[in-house]
């Protein structure tokens, strides 16, 4: 992807945010600054945690309000505020309204559109780092905000059935429900025994906290874990998590989470700035990190 001349428009300067809980880590904000200051654009970009400020997702309505009111130009989403956003939005971009998740909203003329970016970004993330892997049955770990997106570019990427897991089965099978309705009837399923799930896959995607600097340790029981398995991790700081680790100690394949984390962060620039972004740039920027 090569990066156009930005418009007169686009030259003024960005003021981003990134709103979720335990953020200190995420590479977001500089490779948004990075690119736009690549492309001849000012670019500031805040982390709002709500770890660090003692709130949780209840106070999205007004930090929505106090974004708007201080001129921001959009604001990335992330855990756990990718589906109680929706409701608070003004429009949806058609990706966005079939998964039910934003991670990315622009704040623009007094309307705040929600996007969809986590989708998009897993797909070239795991066909960059898993090319050629099996792809009859896949468990994926997580059926909350990020793993609806990340479900949803499973099936897209030719997954024949993925059967999800979630600490809520009700959100499991309303995931699995949905992506049935999108892609066709037994494509998805909301499993009830891990271990004969893990038998019977191709593969593993997690899509839950776990792992992060902030949830250490193991999604699963790591003998479930088998040599045959991929392993598709969304987890990407720390980038080596102890799934990735144990995975990789078993033979399995495995794909990071910073594929993800730069192709989701891609496509939000393209909605935030209107300008194209410079993909192999940005993960030059990420790797650099």
């Amino acid at each position: 992807m090569t990066a156009q001349a930005p418009s007169p428009t686009a030259r003024r300067p960005l003021l981003l945010g990134l709103i979720g809980t335990g953020i200190q880590l995420s590479r977001t904000p500089a490779m948004h600054m990075r690119e736009a200051a690549a492309q001849g654009v000012g670019c500031v970009y805040r982390l709002i945690d709500l770890t660090e400020l003692g709130l949780g997702a209840e106070a999205l309505p007004e930090l929505l309000v106090a974004a708007e009111r201080m001129g921001f130009d959009g604001l990335n989403v992330t855990h756990p505020c990718k589906q109680a956003v929706v409701p608070l939005l003004s429009e949806l971009s058609p990706e966005a309204a079939a998964l039910g998740a934003v991670n990315t909203v622009v704040l623009r003329g007094g309307r705040r559109i929600g996007h969809n970016t986590d989708c998009s970004g897993f797909a070239e993330g795991f066909r960059r780092q898993l090319p050629d892997v099996a792809l009859g049955r896949a468990v994926q770990l997580g059926a909350g905000g990020a793993g609806t997106a990340v479900a949803e570019a499973a099936l897209r990427l030719g997954i024949g059935t993925l059967t999800l897991f979630d600490m809520d089965r009700a959100r499991a099978e309303g995931a699995a429900a949905a992506l049935c309705a999108r892609h066709g009837a037994g494509r998805a399923v909301a499993g009830t025994d891990l271990a004969s799930a893990m038998a019977a896959a191709d593969g593993l995607i997690h899509a839950t906290p776990t792992g992060t600097a902030a949830h250490p340790g193991l999604p699963l029981d790591p003998g479930l874990l088998q040599a045959r398995h991929w392993v598709s991790e969304i987890v990407y700081f720390p980038l080596e998590t102890a799934l990735l680790r144990t995975a990789r100690a078993k033979g399995c394949r495995t794909a990071h989470g910073g594929g993800m984390a730069v192709f989701q962060a891609v496509h939000a620039f393209g909605h935030f700035s209107g300008l194209m972004p410079d993909a192999d740039r940005m993960l030059a920027h990420f790797a650099s990190l």
